[in-house]
């Protein structure tokens, strides 16, 4: 029996420059360069032709122009050739009628997958889990979700937290627990004794010191 191939014990780390990674797709030659001044979401899926991850992609061609409008692209992965991405994507046009309007890279070497910490021995040796990674416009990681092979990922989901992490960096502010846009986000607490006294002439929706809301 052979050992199983090495796999990097490292994964990328949150508010740091995004693994560069230049691949071949479905869409032509891609590189994270590519996406500068856009958000990306680069998710990996484990394989073609299967079922929970046909249902993924359906999901994600469907919210595509909804991404778009929030100036995010889609660029998914998975360890399988451009002769099984192009067929698939086929498949799911002529069984489901959607068209997947967005790159899938060609990953059969795992270089994209390792460098992004795709690859989880215990889950499967030679699949890629189902990882979704957002990169902002200038390449810096700002989230990392995981969900496990049997269960698929909620697009819904990522459009919240596009828009939650945008109206962040546009305002200043954090959002709650299942925040929407049009609801009331979290004043960052203040950081010193004065701001602390000061906060409750502000205007804003204070329940205690270092929890105040506000509409934006």
């Amino acid at each position: 029996m052979t050992d199983s191939p090495q796999r990097p014990t490292t994964l990328p780390r949150l508010n740091e420059p995004a693994p560069d990674f230049k691949v071949h797709t479905t869409h032509g030659d891609r590189s994270l360069a590519d996406y500068q001044g856009k958000w990306l979401i680069l998710f990996s899926h484990p394989a073609d032709f299967t079922p929970v991850c046909t249902t993924e992609f359906i999901g994600f061609s469907r919210a595509a122009d909804r991404f778009k409008a929030m100036n995010t692209e889609l660029l998914g992965l998975s360890i399988d050739s451009l002769f099984s991405h192009l067929a698939w994507i086929r498949n799911i046009k002529e069984k489901f009628d959607v068209n997947v309007p967005f790159p899938i890279i060609e990953d059969i070497k795992m270089e994209v997958a390792g460098a992004y910490g795709m690859v989880h021995p215990g889950a499967a040796d030679t699949q890629a889990v189902r990882a979704t990674f957002f990169i902002d416009p200038k390449g810096i990681l700002r989230a990392m979700v995981y969900y496990p092979m049997s269960n698929g990922r909620s697009i819904n989901e990522f459009l919240r937290l596009v828009e939650a992490m945008q109206t962040s960096d546009l305002h200043g502010v954090a959002t709650p627990e299942g925040w929407k846009a049009g609801e009331d986000v979290i004043v960052p607490p203040p950081k010193t004794a004065a701001d602390a006294d000061a906060r409750a002439g502000k205007g804003y929706q204070t329940v205690d010191w270092y929890f105040s809301k506000k509409k934006l």
